[in-house]
């Protein structure tokens, strides 16, 4: 087979998933090349294969990328690999087109070890495409599909995490990875370190925040625009009138000196003085970013709870004045 010929199969190829993305429904943001190729490598389709050969293998965004490169000599930077993931499989997701993490749904959907997987219904029907009950097939996989939605949405919020706050209010984190440290942060630091705290903001891996009470900080003096630079975990201990910020690392680093200079110049208008906290799972997380933590910063290990670690300065779990 010529250069020109297995070119000319790549195309028509990408053409019908295309043609897939849109009879599905898909938004026209995902109506494009990278959409294309995302289907067609989650169902491992060479140019040369056939619909009907399709298959469901197991795949992370990086052999994505290399399934584009290697079979459609399509070649995309290693930083749109973010792209990928949040403009094409996430949508997918929504879309119930595909499962995030099958062999472990306990894993987060941002962990680097993230795989994904053509829906099994999907898969039955993308099999018929081009044949002559293609158009039959089609609609009744929509007619269902709804149901589809509702089914994965109901099991992923029964894998969730509640958390109930100081104030009544549960709230609800995705499960796995980082959000574990940011319950065991809510349920134990909270209550042993800044006791009758309020809880102004809790990020969450998948949703960005799981709780935001914006009127709170507010009251404070300060106002945030951008949610991406937010600590974990913030919150106001009233009785001594601390904002307390917490970085939970998992996957991220630590508060470093620059990260303690972004959160101070975030929160400079704070009424409240601010107390930087690191957040590890055990020791050997924490080993792993010694060198890198701020002086002036706490930092607490949920295997040893009733413990922090004070790096230099001259007070034990406060603010300074700088």
């Amino acid at each position: 087979m010529t250069n020109k010929t297995i070119r000319q199969k790549a195309e028509k190829k990408i053409r019908e998933a295309l043609s897939i993305l849109t009879n599905l429904g898909l938004p026209r943001q995902q109506q494009n090349e990278r959409s294309a190729l995302t289907l067609l490598s989650l169902l491992g389709l060479k140019p040369a294969g056939k619909w009907e050969d399709a298959t469901d293998p197991l795949m992370g965004i990086t052999p994505m990328m290399d399934f584009f490169q290697e079979h459609y000599g399509k070649k995309y930077a290693p930083n749109t690999r973010e792209t990928v993931r949040r403009q094409t499989v996430h949508q997918f997701m929504q879309a119930a087109l595909i499962v995030a993490n099958p062999d472990k749904p306990s894993r987060p959907t941002n962990s680097p070890k993230a795989v994904y997987q053509i829906e099994p219904s999907v898969l039955k029907l993308l099999r018929g495409f081009g044949k002559p009950g293609w158009e039959g097939y089609l609609k009744k996989y929509l007619r269902t599909v709804n149901t589809l939605k509702k089914m994965y949405a109901r099991e992923r919020d029964m894998r969730r995490l509640p958390v109930n706050l100081a104030n009544g209010e549960e709230i609800r984190l995705s499960p796995g990875g980082q959000n574990v440290l940011v319950k065991k942060i809510l349920d134990d630091f909270c209550p042993l370190f800044t006791p009758g705290s309020y809880v102004i903001y809790v990020g969450d891996t998948q949703l960005k925040w799981a709780y935001f009470d914006s009127e709170a900080l507010k009251l404070l003096g300060v106002q945030i625009q951008e949610h991406g630079k937010m600590p974990d975990v913030v919150v106001h201990h009233v009785e001594k009138n601390w904002l307390v910020l917490v970085e939970a690392v998992t996957s991220h680093g630590p508060v470093n000196p620059k990260r303690r200079q972004e959160l101070k110049e975030l929160f400079s208008g704070s009424t409240a003085g601010l107390v930087f906290v690191t957040a590890f799972l055990d020791r050997r997380a924490m080993l792993k970013y010694l060198n890198d933590i701020s002086w002036e910063t706490e930092v607490w290990i949920a295997e040893s709870p009733t413990h922090l670690i004070h790096f230099n300065g001259e007070r034990f779990l406060g603010p300074y004045d700088e």
